[in-house]
């Protein structure tokens, strides 16, 4: 049985940047911050050696409660909206430590290697891992993308935690060839992306999961996965569609270990517990062989003339045409129709990029944008993810 607790292996060190092994704070209590890098590791080193709770962010915290022993705090993504704050037991990651050192036969030659900073669930779960398990890990968020391939190359990193915006950074002609796994979640991996990263790490085995900071893994994809799903159900997780409409689509439901407790901060309408199960929110579908394809979130739905519309699964068709990188697709108030489509995609303005879309919409049967607009550079979050919200307040769109 793992502990309850998370642990600094003894045999573990942790690195910020250049290599400089990061020295450890004594009694850390509460709220971490995730920058700068150096002092972020260093007191989640010593919470780990004193057994404290704790919270990582960047972001102020307000009212954050005296958490209980063996858990911790952390943040979701805030994709389109204020990120909340969560509670989780120590022990529910724990488990999936163990799960994935027995899946991706984990050894003491091995290095992590996490791109994006410790406010972020997945680079602090990468982090958390290789520091419980006995791993060295490498945190380079404060790093430049050519500086983050320079340095995986040096400490010859073997795994690597990224999500899809991070690994598209990364530059061509550094190959990695020492890293064997990746790990990538946050988001949809276009086929361009896949490319991109099988020609950067050419010996690597990619495999994708999905989650959500409340759920922890949901999916684990492989080689083997078929094109447009997020994969099969992760080891000891149960998964159920409930209310599919006639295309089998309905909300996802999860049974799991991993799953946190509650939010101390925060809510959201889609997060519903039904005894041991729980949804997000997550719309989608299961094939025969139990391959899970995702189409959204409910709270991003919208309607157009009485049509569904799925921004999700749309922003995944658009990202795989050319010339577009990076899109999101959110609704302006209509006063005939309540709402209409628009498409903002990153980059200068290209009238053939914006015409090929649309011609994309009405070759495929798919509801045909209103607009199609272009921002030089999307805002960020710190997974990497395009900031809705702000996106909205600049386009003139609602979420």
């Amino acid at each position: 049985m793992p502990p309850p607790s998370f642990i600094r292996h003894p045999d573990a060190r942790a690195f910020a940047q250049a290599g400089v092994t990061v020295a450890q704070k004594s009694e850390p209590r509460g709220l971490i911050p995730a920058h700068p890098v150096q002092t972020s590791v260093a007191m989640l080193m010593g919470a780990l050696e004193g057994g404290f709770p704790f919270c990582v962010s960047d972001n102020p915290v307000p009212d954050l409660p005296a958490l209980p022993h063996a858990h911790f705090a952390t943040l979701t993504g805030g994709t389109s909206g204020p990120p909340k704050v969560i509670l989780r037991s120590q022990h529910s990651w724990i488990r999936s430590f163990h799960t994935n050192a027995d899946l991706f036969r984990y050894s003491a030659r091995d290095g992590i290697a996490v791109l994006g900073a410790l406010g972020h669930s997945l680079a602090l779960y990468g982090v958390l891992e290789g520091l419980h398990l006995g791993l060295t890990v490498h945190t380079l968020s404060d790093l430049s993308p050519y500086g983050q391939c320079g340095r995986m190359a040096e400490a010859e990193c073997t795994i690597l935690y990224a999500t899809p915006a991070q690994l598209r950074l990364l530059p061509l002609h550094m190959p990695l060839t020492g890293i064997r796994l990746i790990l990538c979640g946050g988001g949809a991996l276009t086929c361009a992306t896949r490319a991109h990263i099988a020609a950067l790490c050419p010996n690597a085995a990619l495999h994708v999961f999905y989650g959500a900071a409340e759920t922890s893994f949901i999916t684990l994809g492989g080689p083997n996965t078929p094109e447009g799903s997020v994969g099969r159900a992760y080891p000891e997780v149960e998964l159920m569609v409930r209310t599919p409409d006639a295309t089998g689509t309905g909300t996802i439901w999860i049974r799991s270990p991993y799953l946190f407790e509650r939010y101390l901060s925060g809510s959201s309408p889609h997060t519903c517990r039904d005894g041991d199960w729980l949804t997000v929110g997550e719309l989608g579908h299961l094939d025969e062989q139990g391959n899970l394809f995702l189409q959204g979130r409910a709270g991003r739905v919208f309607t157009v003339a009485d049509q569904t519309i799925y921004p999700e699964a749309l922003e995944e068709q658009f990202c795989a045409l050319d010339g577009i990188r990076q899109c999101a697709v959110l609704a302006r108030p209509d006063p005939l129709r309540g709402r209409h489509m628009v498409v903002i995609i990153e980059g200068p303005e290209n009238l053939h990029t914006g015409e090929a879309l649309l011609t994309h919409c009405r070759a495929n049967a798919l509801t045909v944008p209103r607009a199609v607009l272009f921002l030089d550079q999307f805002p960020l979050l710190p997974s990497g993810k395009p900031d809705l919200c702000q996106i909205a307040t600049a386009t003139g769109c609602i979420l």
